[in-house]
């Protein structure tokens, strides 16, 4: 449940990722004084088909560890896309090294010492690109190759080693690798070079790479009839979706001028690129990936039809109800091993005085959770004495118009304003605010008579630390705001869970969840809803105390 990157939303990208743990191969390279030693991750578990990926800094930059910087520092994409891989099934091995081409990568042995952990079955993705319109020769890195994709080449005496060598193509040495990774029965993939942080005079569109290195490394792709990845334009994109001021939080703070190496979070937007592509061309078996993303960074899977999930009903129809609506987070059925708190809400509660009704569906937002008809099925079952509570905002922020959003997203903030969206039928619907649709779901509970509490969005897996900016600041404002001007109490259960987040400290939080930052394990499920719990003991009145047990799970 990934909403569509807006700029209201970009620290809702990702993630603090647990780092790629590997075998290593140390190595002393040739070509570069600057380098004097890289180490190099080996499949994990050799049995296990791999992805190899090969690159230059863009895709491993340096160590590896962000020059001890933290999320900070500059990253590759090559790190983050573990997480979205289960790596019971598949080895990712990220073998790029920094300041190369793709020519030195060759020339400097790096790529004989890849191919040994190439085997039929693996995939291998090439990054190169950004390195390759560097001098042809001198005495500093000579790594620049012949431009274009033809048949042309250059004999030189190579100032950096002093030795004579025959420079090719930018296409050549794409097609060289492309020919031994066939060789040795694997996949090969091409990408073109991500796209630089460099804007029109407007200050809206993103300058795409052109005619050069990005356009050949698509010429090469589809002369040799292999996947292509479009870095370049997909990542052109996403810059304009979330406008200059928002994409410079991708790039490291402490270097302003910084147009192509990413911090931690733009390495993850590229890697949901790089899933992207493998998604769209098929790449990989379905069952490697954890997370699915679309070229804008939406979750590319179907959203489940609500009229196929059964609304549930009180188990005692005599006892008041504790009914719960939002989405995944609060309910996620055990898929792909995600629980939302709201299903581990029941052993805080003596449920011979309560039922505890939990019909939350994932996928949803405020709007669609209204426009689908799950509202109405729910309020019918409410009574006086029941209390309701809503926690959405997840899903809220997809771009309304935009097809990826899957008609998700709601108009920002509390007002009247309306939006109008085409369903995928054609036909067209006003969307209402965030705000419209909550106070809908608590001017009709309070009609049935029943008391509502709206709570904020749990926070995202990478936006608790620290330092961060607060998650879902705009989402727990607007809840807040309608609660109060419409009788209901508010829970802030995002900072309830930062708190808490804080306190266990990365180690633990890491294990509460099943997937990249969103969705909990059942770990984390119980552990969020202890945190739902401790804001319902802190409102007004205690309105739940009664049914609550003495002592707590």
């Amino acid at each position: 449940m990934t909403p569509t990157l807006t700029r209201r939303a970009t620290a809702a990208l990702l993630l603090a990722l647990p780092l790629l743990q590997a075998q290593a191969q140390e190595f002393t390279a040739t070509t570069d004084p600057a380098r004097a030693q890289v180490t190099l991750p080996e499949p994990a578990r050799p049995e296990l088909p791999s992805l190899i990926l090969i690159g230059d800094s863009t895709v491993r930059n340096g160590r590896d560890d962000g020059q001890g910087k933290g999320g900070e520092g500059q990253w590759g994409w090559g790190n983050p896309i573990a997480a979205y891989l289960d790596q019971t099934k598949i080895n990712v091995v990220n073998r790029a090294v920094g300041g190369l081409s793709s020519r030195t990568y060759r020339t400097s042995g790096h790529w004989d010492r890849t191919k040994p952990f190439i085997k039929k079955g693996d995939w291998v993705v090439m990054q190169f690109g950004h390195n390759d319109a560097s001098p042809v020769n001198d005495n500093s890195r000579a790594r620049g190759v012949l431009r274009g994709t033809g048949p042309e080449k250059e004999d030189i005496d190579n100032q950096l080693t002093g030795k004579r060598e025959t420079v090719y193509t930018y296409g050549a040495y794409l097609r060289g690798y492309i020919a031994d990774i066939r060789a040795a029965g694997a996949t090969p993939v091409v990408a073109s070079p991500v796209i630089r942080k460099r804007w029109e005079a407007d200050g809206v569109k993103v300058t795409r790479a052109g005619g050069n290195f990005a356009a050949w490394a698509a010429e090469v792709a589809r002369q040799e009839n292999v996947a292509f990845i479009d870095l370049n334009e997909w990542g052109a994109l996403r810059y304009e979706a979330l406008g200059k001021a928002e994409v410079e939080k991708l790039f490291p703070a402490d270097a302003p001028q910084e147009t192509v190496h990413t911090n931690w979070l733009g390495a993850a937007v590229n890697s949901q690129l790089v899933i992207a592509g493998l998604i769209q061309n098929k790449v990989l078996p379905d069952a490697v990936y954890l997370r699915r993303f679309a070229p804008d960074g939406s979750d590319d899977r179907p959203v489940v039809d609500a009229r196929k999930v059964r609304v549930e009903a009180p188990r005692d129809p005599k006892l008041p109800s504790l009914v719960m609506i939002g989405d995944s987070t609060v309910r996620s059925g055990g898929q792909n091993g995600a629980w939302g708190w709201g299903e581990r809400l029941a052993p805080f509660f003596d449920t011979q005085k309560v039922n505890i009704v939990n019909n939350a569906i994932g996928g949803r937002s405020s709007r669609t959770f209204f426009t689908e008809g799950r509202w109405a099925s729910v309020l019918e079952q409410l009574k006086a004495g029941d209390t309701l509570l809503i926690q959405f905002g997840h899903n809220d922020g997809a771009r309304i118009g935009d097809p990826a959003g899957k008609n998700r997203g709601s108009v920002p903030g509390i007002g009247p304003e309306t939006v109008e969206d085409t369903l995928p039928d054609g036909s067209k619907q006003q969307v209402q605010s965030f705000g419209w649709y909550l106070a809908r779901y608590i001017d009709d509970a309070k009609a049935r008579g029943a008391k509502v509490v709206v709570l904020s969005p749990i926070p995202h897996k990478d936006r608790w630390q620290a330092g961060q900016p607060r998650d879902f600041e705009t989402y727990a404002a607007w809840g807040e705001q309608v609660a109060r001007a419409h009788g209901a109490q508010f829970i802030d259960l995002t900072l309830l869970v930062t708190e808490a987040y804080r306190s266990a400290g990365a180690e633990k939080v890491d294990a509460l969840f099943a997937d990249a930052r969103t969705h909990t394990n059942e770990a984390g499920a119980v552990f969020n809803a202890a945190r739902v719990v401790d804001g319902l003991k802190r409102l007004p009145g205690q309105p739940l105390q009664p049914f609550l047990k003495a002592a707590t799970p």
